[in-house]
Order: C-alpha cells, then structure tokens, then sequence
C-alpha cells in the first residue's frame, strides 16, 4: 500500500476552500458595482451578455410608443402638455439607433408626435425615421400625430408608402374656436388643411385619423356632421389634462387652468357624440400614466406624480432599465383600447 501523502490532504481542501471564498468575494464586488449579470440559459454564447433591452425589470414591453423627437411648434394651443422647453432633436442616426432598440425590445407600433413633427428639415427628417422603422425594422404600425399645417402632397408621394396612420389634431370645426384654443398659424385655414389631407390619405392609402382635446371652448359644440362627412378609422377624444412644469405650475410655458372641464362635461360631449362609432374617449385617469412617452433625448417620460419625470436615455441605459422608470399602466393602456388593429395592411379599408 503506496503511503498518503499528508501534504496533499492538507493543501486539498485549503486550495477549495481559497477558491470558494474568491468566487464569493468577485461575486459580491459585481454586485455592488452593478456589473453583474445573469446568463440567458445553456444556448448563451460564453461570455455573452443578457440583452437588456427584451424586457425590463418589471416585465413591461414597449409594445406600443409614442417618440416626441421635437418640441417645437408653429401653433399655440393654450392647453399643450407638451411644449417647446428645448429646441433639440436628436440626430437622425441616434434616432434610428434608439428605434433599433425599441424594436429589438419588442416595439410593435411607433407613433411620432411633437411639438410638430413636420417642422424638422420641413418633414423630410421625419420622412426619414418613418422610412427607416417600416422598411428596415419592418414594423406592424407607424404612425404621425400632427397639426397639419406643414404637410405637403409631394411628402405623400415620397413617403406615403411608409405611413400606416395619420392623426390630424382638430379641437373645433369653427375657425374662431380654434382661434381662440390657438391651433392655428396666421390667416391659414385649420379645417381647410384638414379636409385637404383626409383627402390626400385616402390617395395615397394612408389611414386617416382625428384626434380632439376637449375643453371649456368646444365642450357644447356638436362635432357629429363634420365628423361622419371625414369618417376618420379612428376619433381620439381626449379631456384636457394639467401637467405641472408643462401647461400647469410656475415654471410651465402655457397655463390650462382656464381650459379644464369637469369629468361631468366630458361626459355630456361623449353622450352627444355616442352615434359615432369610430369615437374612442379618454378620460384623465385613463390618459395620464398608459402611455409610454419617449421625449426628444430619447427618456421615457413619469407622469404619475402629475409632472413629466424623465428617466435616463434609452441610448445610455438600454430599454429595460430606462422604461422601468416610466410609471407606465399596462392594464389601464389595454383598458383604452391601445392596442387595436393598427397596420393598414389589416384594416381591410375601401380606399
């Protein structure tokens, strides 16, 4: 019988135990400095980093979102909740970046909103993302909400192929309500340019859509005939909203106050309009915290302390971490009605 080496007995569990605590010890330090990740599973490239941007914390998937790139707008609608405190916009590389993200994280429907959107490069900037998400990210919907008063025939023409929605905004068919609202630019028509671009939608196959804010000066009009005349696929009706620091508060650069109706009014509207089937009411509760707003520097947007917090950039944190700051309500955002058949391919629509 060979004699047992006693050294090695010794040295054995030593060296065990040495490794075990220095496994311990690099875990913790990667935890504190918040370099830790775990691994997706056995197919995982080794060394392959989790990607952070499929879901974050809390499960929420940007399945839907609303990209404010600009904040700059030729109207002045007295109760805008989303004004121009800052004339940037993030560069057209950066943007497509960031949308890259949105997408790989399981964006469906991009909706690009403002300020105006047309207003950068005259819309061709705009032209450009909604070229990019539909052609190259092959999204399900993209969409614009915009005033209308910038928009072009030739801009049809070149990106109309692109497009699944339209959304004009339209809080009066009377000139001088929307005077006195201000959703309106110089001697310009309002209602001229709406029924011009219902038009050109139509031509170029694009789905049209309205949305309304109602308030203290429209909250008695009766929309119905204009309403069934444009026969939009969808009629947004929204109760205007007080966010602090944007059109409510010492530092906001509109003040609303004046524009706000009781949830009763809101009430009386939708009952004078409940004939229009296309109609889609939002109600401040269902409104404030079920969308997943990203603003110009690509952060979504809290508003559940009535104020807009942002989180950090989708382009410094990823997706999963930025949106679990967002204060978004899944349930309440399905409650609206958010998600609905929204790509023109399914629309089934006699153009």
């Amino acid at each position: 019988m060979k004699k047992m080496n006693m050294s090695s007995v010794v040295t054995g569990p030593l060296l065990l135990m040495q490794h075990v605590v220095t496994t311990i010890l690099s875990f913790l330090a990667r935890v504190l400095d918040g370099t830790f990740s775990w691994t997706s599973g056995p197919c995982a490239a080794p060394g392959a980093k989790p990607d952070v941007n499929k879901a974050s914390p809390n499960g929420v998937i940007p399945t839907s979102v609303n990209y404010h790139f600009t904040r700059k707008c030729n109207y002045k609608c007295g109760f805008c909740f989303h004004t121009a405190k800052t004339s940037f916009v993030l560069p057209l590389e950066e943007a497509k970046k960031g949308l890259k993200l949105l997408k790989d994280a399981g964006m469906e429907k991009i909706n690009f909103s403002g300020g105006e959107p047309f207003l950068p490069e005259k819309g061709d900037f705009l032209g450009k993302l909604v070229h990019f998400c539909k052609q190259d990210l092959q999204l399900p919907s993209v969409s614009i909400v915009s005033n209308g008063s910038m928009i072009k025939e030739q801009w049809f023409q070149k990106y109309g192929d692109h497009l699944d929605i339209l959304a004009i905004s339209c809080d009066s068919f009377n000139e001088e309500t929307n005077q006195l609202i201000g959703r309106t630019q110089g001697r310009k028509s309002h209602l001229d340019n709406l029924y011009k671009i219902q038009n050109w939608c139509r031509q170029y196959k694009v789905a049209f859509k309205i949305n309304s804010v109602i308030n203290t000066f429209n909250v008695d009009e009766d929309m119905t005939e204009h309403i069934m005349q444009l026969n939009p696929v969808r009629w947004k009706v929204f109760q205007c909203l007080l966010i602090d620091g944007e059109n409510a508060g010492e530092e906001a650069l509109r003040e609303a106050e004046r524009f706000i109706i009781s949830d009763h009014q809101f009430q009386e509207f939708l009952d004078r309009h409940s004939s229009i089937s296309c109609l889609v009411s939002e109600s401040n509760e269902k409104m404030r915290n079920s969308y997943l707003i990203l603003d110009e520097y690509m952060r979504f947007l809290d508003c559940r302390e009535g104020r807009k917090d942002p989180s950090k950039s989708i382009l410094d944190v990823g997706v999963g971490a930025a949106i679990s700051f967002s204060g978004f309500d899944e349930k309440m955002f399905l409650k609206r009605g958010g998600k609905y058949v929204w790509s023109k391919a399914d629309m089934k629509l006699q153009w």
